[in-house]
């Protein structure tokens, strides 16, 4: 491993990649305590005491942190995230924009410039959202958070808001451009991996108090080590179907006569599922802030992270997700067709329809299977939270998001390094073509 960092600070364009991505996420997280104007920081704060294992410790902790001392990066990269996932679904059920994604480098630049259209309008509305709740939250004494409430306040709150998650979009295209690794990726990566630090010291207070046992601590060590390995095995597991194609006669040549093979992976929709569920399911909270109705205060109640009706419903909206998001990303009727095209075909499946219920049936059977393993991800932070007294959570979208990106900026990292014919992080790799 020294001598992999070593080469990676050997290759300048690489390292200076590096440096620019190391340099741009310090500039984000200084953002992250830049507070925003008119409000009260200690009262925010103490009303902010004890939210773990609540709705809005489980988003301050996704924002890094930016949310409870509600900064200008408070908004975070949701809102472009959100915009983003809403115009890949319209890719695919809304024609002028599917037309746009088959138009090659120009129809991507233009689905870009619509997605950051998206990002603004939503920051905006989440921005307002957020305004009109501080100035109704109080501290533990009824202080105000909001010095002076009004129209000017909701007003530089949201011009606030929006400006820097603006300036955060626009970090994360520049660490994507002249960086390494997916910038806005990397950035939400940073803002939960933020939290550590503070994880790590609120566990060691809990030991020293006796709140946690050595037994404990070291159970959940020895947990979040099988976790982690788990989704690693599971986000790079695959069924590999066999395609087989046959020879044909091109020109002066015989074409084909070779094997491959479909790849399919078991997690195929990501971390998109619980992050549709997780919007979903905080909307009876949300609307319980709002209006204070009795009965709309007790569905609020138990819609909370840890409930066991929360739970149920989190789980249903994550199976159904992984299918919907599923079907509507891969058409087994064209890859069928596109494998038939090319002269191939599944070994034992006639080319055509039947392959393409061979693909859907084999999908089906992959995505359940995918869900229940993103299910039992998201819901392991509340069962922690709620057994073992942990001070953080651990698992979710955000340990799906920091495994996966942490596995896809190795690889590019990896990929710079054997294209130099450098040793890279793999122990014992081939390089073809390279001198003894």
């Amino acid at each position: 491993m020294i001598n992999t960092l070593q080469n990676i600070f050997s290759i300048p364009e690489l390292r200076r990649r590096i440096l620019f991505t190391l340099g741009m996420l310090a500039v984000y997280r200084i953002g992250c305590h830049v507070p925003t104007p008119g409000i009260d920081a200690q009262v925010l704060a103490k009303f902010f005491e004890g939210t773990e294992g609540t709705l809005l410790g489980m988003v301050s902790a996704f924002t890094g942190g930016a949310l409870q001392r509600m900064t200008v990066f408070a908004l975070g990269i949701m809102p472009y995230i959100s915009a983003s996932i809403i115009l890949q679904l319209l890719t695919v059920v809304f024609e002028p924009i599917e037309k746009l994604s088959k138009e090659g480098e120009q129809g991507r630049k233009k689905i870009t410039q619509y997605t950051r259209y998206g990002t603004i309008v939503l920051a905006v509305i989440q921005g307002a959202g957020i305004a009109a709740g501080l100035q109704t939250m109080t501290g533990p004494a009824g202080e105000p958070v909001v010095a002076n409430p009004g129209p000017g306040f909701i007003t530089l709150t949201v011009l606030t808001l929006t400006a820097g998650t603006a300036f955060i979009m626009w970090l994360g295209e520049q660490i994507t451009e002249r960086g390494i690794g997916n910038g806005i990726s990397l950035i939400i990566f940073a803002g939960i991996i933020a939290g550590t630090p503070s994880a790590i010291v609120n566990s060691m207070r809990l030991v020293s108090t006796g709140a946690m046992t050595p037994t404990v601590i070291l159970f959940i060590l020895v947990l979040m080590l099988a976790v982690v390995s788990a989704i690693i095995f599971m986000e790079r597991a695959q069924r590999r179907v066999p395609i087989h194609y046959a020879k044909r006669v091109v020109g002066m040549r015989n074409m084909g006569g070779q094997s491959s093979h479909l790849p399919l992976k078991i997690n195929m929709s990501g971390v998109i599922p619980p992050i549709f569920a997780s919007s979903i399911i905080m909307f009876p909270a949300t609307v319980a802030n709002l209006i204070d109705i009795p009965w709309v205060q007790s569905v609020a109640a138990v819609m909370t992270p840890g409930h066991w009706i929360y739970n149920l419903f989190y789980v249903a909206f994550i199976v159904f997700f992984c299918y919907f998001y599923t079907a509507v990303t891969f058409n087994p009727i064209n890859v069928s067709e596109n494998i038939k095209n090319q002269g191939g075909y599944v070994p034992g499946i006639r080319p055509g329809k039947e392959t393409a219920d061979y693909l859907d049936t084999v999908l089906s059977r992959l995505t359940f299977a995918g869900a229940i393993y993103v299910s039992a991800v998201c819901v392991l932070p509340t069962i922690m939270i709620s057994k073992f007294n942990v001070p953080f959570f651990f698992g979710g979208t955000s340990l799906l998001i920091v495994v996966g990106v942490g596995m896809d900026t190795a690889s590019q990292i990896e990929a710079h390094l054997i294209s130099r014919s450098y040793e890279g992080f793999m122990k014992g790799a081939t390089i073809k073509g390279r001198r003894g």
